[in-house]
């Protein structure tokens, strides 16, 4: 086994498959083809097996006109029927040809022209002189399909067309052949001489009819070989004298077989084959595959009825196939116009496609789905989990380029999926965005396949005249495979269904982009009075504050003498409450600051803005005898004055809110895919994970004045920083084990690091000296 493998690595196998089919110097003998050339319709090739079909050798043919083979009378129809310019008109006409003495033979002339536009003429024996009747086309083709009528599913669509095929050819088998989207096919209705093996069921792998082979039945869909032990006549010459190419014989009803395929015929038993395409949407859906044990000759006018047969009872076939589309088509438009009215109607859309009935779900029929907005998925069903799902939106940005991307075998494309195989072996996603998906699973189904023959053996290699070649398989015994990894496959409706999603959702945030847009205009607005309000009334207001602050101290000085302790505790309040007021109107005046609009970021070195800050808290940091350490920190884009606030806040409350201990202090950072990650850790009092997002908000605060002083606007002012820059800010903490506020500045433009391989330990003593 293992020396069939390296001896097939020696072959190119693709280059095998691959090569032309169409293009041959050899015809079948049972006819004769010429190339001929317009107007006179002279011979300029011409197959060298007339000897023994009329009587006169090629050489005393070629270069003659037609008229020298048939009388003029005949010659003159078939150029009036040329002029028509419609080949189908005149195929077949029946033409007579005297042979040595007064013997006269009849024969089918087919007319095509191939892609070099050269004219070629077939001639087949006939073997009735008499071409069959429309009526008899009728005939067949009704009785056939009146029997559709009272039929329903598409097995029994397919058995009576092989059926009929075979009834009216006599063929030893007939089977219907349909191709699976991966280029395999398997046989989905077969009649057959009861004493034949059966092949109904099997499947056969791509190789058995590579693309070559396929995009030939596309073109030509009638096939006849009525010997596949016969003979084959070489054409004169070889390369047509006018284009100087090899004849291209893609629609020629003559064409030798390929010497695999006929290979492949003998490995069977076939005697004789006719293959007749189906052809759905322009592309090859199916074959029509009748095989005799012996030699058998089919006459053009037969080939042709059963073609006709073939194509309207498929039409009816397809036509079935499109109501069942359409009906589960209409289910699909109905469930994405609910999913629709259900988005517009929430605050947030993803609570539209995943929080009613039907839902995501019920759009492809999945069993799991994800909505992945940036690094947050929201997830309904039997889904990866968030780890996973995160890795495989990183592998779709890699390898998915387009709007679309849909497998029924995950896993063989994606190793690690493996791991979740029972609930996302197949995988259908839609790009909203570059950074956004909606992805649809469904999980693993184990299959058993009956193929006909090991596929993993499709062939063989032997040695012909001293070379290693390639050879069709001889085993087609049933071999049985169990398939694994795989889900149901996903049609292409459902795929559709995806499709039209993702035009609703960009259409939807695209409006609420517009929405947005105005709102921001509104919001630009009223901000711009809003500060304008807040510097104006601060000014205002620290005017009559100094001189309430002014006054009551003089009166404490001049009326000291007269006052009791009650009224000095009273001006101290007063004083105090004034005190506060200003801090509270310094730092409302601070946040109305804090803004994008005006701010160029520039590459800002953090360590210097840290710097900065702990220079500012030098006082406090004495006093606490905090120990602050930090990390090797980057160089960012940012607003140095704004980054130096933050730090000084962010610090600030770590030495406010310590616990017994000396506060110990430290500052990360860590390079994420997109952005610079920083951290302020301390060993301080903590806070209940409950309150992690109220102490960003303005004036909110967890303590009383009584216990820590402070107007609640500190955090709100780091927010709000890091909002200007495109960030995120949140704290990690328990009560009573310190607090870790983290902080993310998206990294942009070119970046630079400062890198000293140490950790440093600053305090204020030794940066003040």
């Amino acid at each position: 086994m293992a020396q069939i493998d390296l001896q097939l690595q020696e072959i190119d196998v693709n280059s095998w498959e691959q090569k032309p089919i169409n293009i041959s110097a050899q015809i079948q003998s049972h006819g004769v083809l010429l190339v001929l050339e317009e107007p006179e319709l002279k011979i300029l090739q011409i197959s060298s097996n007339t000897s023994t079909i009329f009587g006169i050798s090629p050489e005393n043919l070629l270069h003659q006109k037609l008229e020298d083979l048939l009388d003029p009378f005949q010659v003159d129809r078939l150029k009036t029927g040329l002029a028509d310019d419609n080949l189908d008109f005149i195929n077949p006409t029946k033409v007579w040809i005297r042979k040595k003495g007064d013997d006269y033979v009849v024969f089918d002339s087919i007319f095509h022209c191939n892609s070099d536009g050269l004219l070629i003429l077939e001639l087949e024996p006939a073997i009735s002189q008499d071409n069959i009747p429309f009526l008899s086309f009728y005939h067949l083709a009704r009785a056939s399909i009146n029997q559709l009528q009272s039929t329903s599913t598409l097995r029994d669509f397919c058995q009576i067309i092989v059926k009929e095929v075979r009834q009216v050819t006599g063929f030893d088998r007939v089977m219907l052949y349909k191709f699976d989207e991966d280029g395999h096919g398997s046989v989905i209705a077969e009649e057959k001489l009861e004493s034949m093996e059966p092949y109904l069921g099997l499947h056969y792998p791509e190789s058995d009819i590579p693309k070559v082979a396929r995009k030939l039945f596309s073109s030509n869909w009638i096939r006849l070989i009525p010997d596949a032990h016969g003979q084959l006549a070489e054409i004169l010459s070889a390369d047509n004298p006018i284009s100087q190419e090899p004849l291209d014989l893609t629609h020629s009803i003559l064409r030798s077989a390929s010497s695999c395929h006929l290979e492949y015929l003998h490995n069977m038993g076939v005697g004789a084959s006719l293959t007749i395409s189906l052809i759905k949407d322009q592309k090859l859906w199916g074959l029509i595959a009748c095989h005799h044990q012996t030699p058998k000759y089919v006459s053009y006018e037969l080939r042709k009825a059963c073609e006709f047969l073939g194509r309207v009872i498929f039409s009816e076939i397809s036509a079935r196939e499109e109501t069942e589309d359409y009906d589960y088509r209409m289910k699909l438009t109905y469930i994405q116009s609910v999913l629709i009215d259900y988005m517009s109607q929430e605050a947030n859309f993803i609570d539209g496609l995943v929080k009613h009935e039907p839902n995501l779900l019920d759009l492809t029929s999945a069993q799991g789905a994800a909505v992945c907005l940036g690094d947050r998925c929201t997830v309904i069903g039997e889904t990866p989990t968030e780890e996973e799902l995160n890795f495989l939106m990183q592998w779709l940005k890699k390898h998915v380029d387009k709007e679309v991307f849909y497998t029924d075998s995950l896993p063989l494309i994606y190793s690690d999926a493996e791991k979740f195989k029972d609930m996302a072996s197949g995988l259908l996603a839609i790009a909203v965005s570059e950074r956004n998906y909606v992805l649809w699973f469904r999980p693993e189904v184990i299959q058993t396949v009956n193929w006909g023959g090991d596929p993993n053996r499709a062939f063989e290699t032997k040695h012909s005249e001293g070379n290693l070649c390639l050879s069709p398989r001889k085993s087609f015994e049933l071999w049985k495979q169990t398939v694994r990894l795989k889900s149901l496959p996903w049609k292409q409706v459902e795929i559709k269904a995806a499709l039209e999603l993702r035009k609703a959702l960009i259409n939807l945030i695209l409006r609420q982009a517009d929405e947005l847009a105005q709102l921001a205009q509104d919001l630009e607005r009223s901000n711009a009075e809003l500060k304008k309000f807040a510097y104006v009334a601060s000014h205002d207001l620290q005017e009559p504050l100094n001189q309430v602050a002014n006054y009551v101290q003089l009166l404490e000085m001049r009326y000291e003498e007269q006052l009791d302790e009650d009224a000095k505790d009273f001006i101290t309040f007063a004083v105090e409450g004034v005190s506060l007021m200003q801090t509270l109107i310094d730092d409302v005046l601070a946040y109305s600051k804090v803004d994008l609009k005006g701010i160029e970021f520039e590459l800002t070195e953090v360590e210097t803005a840290l710097e900065q800050a702990l220079s500012n808290l030098r006082g406090r940091v004495y006093e606490t005898g905090a120990i602050i350490t930090q990390d090797s920190l980057p160089t960012v884009m940012a607003d140095s004055t704004q980054l130096m606030q933050l730090f000084q806040n962010l610090i600030g409350n770590a030495i406010k809110f310590r616990s017994e201990q000396p506060p110990k202090i430290h500052i990360g950072a860590q390079r994420l895919e997109d952005a610079w990650l920083f951290s302020v850790q301390d060993n301080g009092i903590g806070l209940e994970p409950q309150f992690a997002e109220r102490i960003f908000v303005i004036f909110q605060r967890l303590h009383t004045r009584d216990e820590y002083q402070g107007t609640g606007m500190g955090l709100a002012i780091c927010k709000k920083i890091i909002e200007c820059h495109r960030g995120r800010i949140w704290v990690e903490s328990e009560l009573g084990q310190g607090a870790t506020f983290y902080f993310t500045i998206p990294v942009g433009g070119r970046e630079h690091e400062r890198r000293n391989g140490r950790k440093t330990q600053n305090n204020l003593l030794s940066r003040g000296q």
